[in-house]
């Protein structure tokens, strides 16, 4: 039995002897590359928290102590030592291991995040609730935030609010790699570097250690001695900590990679009644050479990759995030006016190729959603057009913004949506569902929806040309799907095929190919079918409404949750112009998605088109048993 597989919970961790546990952080590592080369998901991150995780499971006591991951994807370790390692062969499959914390999984699970900067808050309403119960005595709160979520605006709202009770104890671990996907940026990543590069920032408590022969226990006298020492010199000496000018003890920095070092700051912190910041130093990626020679992202997501090269085992073709990224070089370089904003996430995204072509046109605002789209909307009122790269998931943090700042304001601001619809394996809170039924809200704001390449090129072009108003052109994950051409483009609606005037089948984006393929399988029951793409789902095409009428029933489909969605635009259109026919909405249920492959996501909710053609001749049958009676 090796080190690893013998712990089965943390307290068998805790059992270790000190002397095994270089050999057994080794393992993690060696069993981390193993398996995750093998499935794909987050390595970089989790090989950079190894020392850190052993650390906080051999000082704090979870389940009863509460540990919560910002974000949940450097939390493997954290699984692997909850008593989940014989589960990393299945991990982000279908019915395996997510990637991700999950309550389902283990009591050990606390926040199913990965939306980040969400912990602090997390952190202090569970130590809010511990107070007013009585039992913050007996149970700790820890919250372990990366520099890179440190970006976020809600992280800072709950520092405030941290800070503001001094008596509830809080252990806020802020594990600095000075990355999120690529390297952190802003003046929170300046303020660590100087805390992390200055060699005399620990000189006084160096100097306490050596006279006390031990290192001052956090709270301690001698320690609130010497860190007054500290502050006094520190304008000349050592750089300020902001975390102290806030009011919030700060111990650090500390070597994140030597696990004993770890555990004694987090045993000085456990006993600490406030809450106190500890500065761990990792390195991400770290152990693996391959990771830490990428320099951009330390091998942050991979796919099945050979584990001694680092390189992808399957050949990837063109993705759609390609095309958008090549698209929007050549629009910047034929308009000065256009510029580029990340969250954290320029490669991603597609915007990276367009920051190394205009360096000074590109803007990097650290995880900061909301900043982003309304620092936009000034850009916008000074004559820039600026375009927004995100995950579909993550505008959902911005939503006020776009609303309140870009479209009340009719700002011309481009956002484009990367993983629009079901992506799979990345978990319940990755799917990029809501965009389509979220946006039908905001007045002004147009709404496109490519169903492949050539119609994101064509899409995009024309979302940066309108300027009265906020444009969003979104697609899906992964490889890009072979062009579906239209017959005929009429008043602004694409005619995918020439079916007959029984079924009109509304094609959202890259619903495409799954529309025609249902169309056949309608044909084949003897049932003709009309596809059309409106390119634009909001607003819908005027000339949706008399096409509609010349047909038996509407059948929408589309990659979105069908409770608000592009169907409801669309039944709502035929109503206000008087219009009322059968319809049949398929999309995704108002539900949060297991993990899975994207097709056995889909089979599980029945969005195949066998499931569809078969519901379709089911109604029709029963609209013609209606129409004979």
């Amino acid at each position: 039995m090796t080190r690893l597989s013998s712990i089965t919970c943390p307290s068998d961790l805790r059992a270790v002897p000190v002397e095994d546990l270089p050999a057994l952080c080794a393992e993690i590592r060696e069993t981390l590359i193993d398996r995750v080369t093998k499935t794909g998901g987050h390595l970089g991150p989790n090989l950079g928290v190894v020392e850190l995780t052993v650390a906080l499971h051999r000082v704090y006591d979870s389940p009863n102590d509460v540990i919560v991951w910002d974000t949940g994807h450097q939390s493997y370790v954290h699984k692997m030592l909850t008593g989940r390692t014989d589960d990393f062969d299945v991990l982000r499959k279908q019915g395996g291991l997510s990637g991700y914390p999950s309550r389902a999984e283990s009591e050990h699970d606390v926040v199913e995040n990965s939306h980040a900067s969400t912990a602090l808050s997390w952190a202090d309403g569970i130590a809010t609730a511990l107070q007013v119960k009585g039992e913050l005595d007996e149970r700790h709160v820890v919250a372990v935030i990366g520099d890179g979520a440190l970006t976020g605006g809600m992280a800072w709202e709950a520092l405030n609010n941290i800070a503001g009770q001094p008596e509830r104890p809080i252990v806020l671990i802020v594990n600095d790699n000075a990355r999120s996907y690529a390297p952190t940026i802003g003046g929170m990543a300046q303020h660590l570097a100087a805390l992390r590069t200055s060699p005399r920032y620990e000189a006084v408590l160096d100097w306490g250690k050596t006279v006390l022969g031990h290192t001052p226990v956090v709270g301690s006298p001698m320690y609130e001695a010497l860190h007054g020492l500290k502050r006094g010199l520190k304008d000349v000496f050592v750089p300020q900590v902001m975390f102290e000018e806030l009011g919030l003890k700060y111990v650090g920095p500390v070597d994140g990679h030597d696990e004993q070092a770890v555990e004694r700051v987090l045993k000085q912190a456990r006993r600490y009644k406030g809450p106190v910041v500890v500065h761990v130093l990792t390195d991400k990626g770290h152990g693996y050479d391959v990771a830490v020679a990428d320099e951009y992202e330390r091998f942050h997501t991979i796919g099945i990759i050979d584990p001694d090269t680092g390189k992808p085992l399957t050949t990837a073709g063109p993705t759609w995030t390609s095309v958008f990224a090549d698209e929007l070089v050549t629009l910047g370089a034929e308009r000065e006016d256009i510029i580029a904003i990340t969250a954290a996430m320029p490669g991603p995204t597609g915007l990276q190729k367009f920051g190394e072509a205009f360096p000074e046109r590109m803007f990097d605002v650290g995880i900061a959603e909301q900043h982003a789209a309304t620092a936009a909307a000034g850009m916008a009122f000074a004559g820039l057009h600026p375009v927004i790269g995100l995950y579909a998931t993550f505008l959902n943090r911005a939503f006020d913004q776009l609303l309140m700042d870009c479209a009340l304001h009719r700002a011309g601001v481009t956002f484009v949506l990367d993983r629009a619809g079901i992506t799979g394996d990345d978990g319940a809170s990755h799917n990029g569902m809501w965009d389509l039924a979220m946006l039908q809200l905001v007045p002004g704001l147009i709404l496109g929806a490519p169903r492949d390449g050539t119609r994101l090129v064509e899409l995009l072009r024309e979302a940066v040309d309108y300027a009265t108003g906020p444009s969003v052109v979104r697609f899906p994950k992964g490889a890009l799907t072979a062009d579906v051409p239209a017959i005929e483009r009429r008043d602004g609606l694409d005619f995918l095929n020439s079916g007959g005037d029984e079924v009109l089948i509304v094609s959202v984006g890259a619903m495409a190919a799954m529309s025609l393929d249902v169309a056949e399988r309608l044909a084949a029951q003897g049932m003709s079918a009309t596809v059309v793409d409106p390119r634009w789902v909001k607003p819908l095409p005027a000339a949706l409404v008399t096409l509609a009428a010349r047909h038996r029933a509407v059948v929408v489909i589309e990659d979105g949750v069908r409770v608000g969605g592009v169907a409801t635009a669309v039944s709502q259109l035929l109503r206000d112009h008087r219009v009322f026919l059968p319809q049949l909405d398929f999309g995704i249920p108002d539900e949060f998605l297991a993990h899975g492959t994207i097709a056995q996501v889909r089979e599980a909710i029945g969005l195949t088109p066998s499931d569809i053609a078969r519901e379709v001749v089911e109604a029709m049958a029963r609209l013609d048993a209606a129409a004979e009676v």
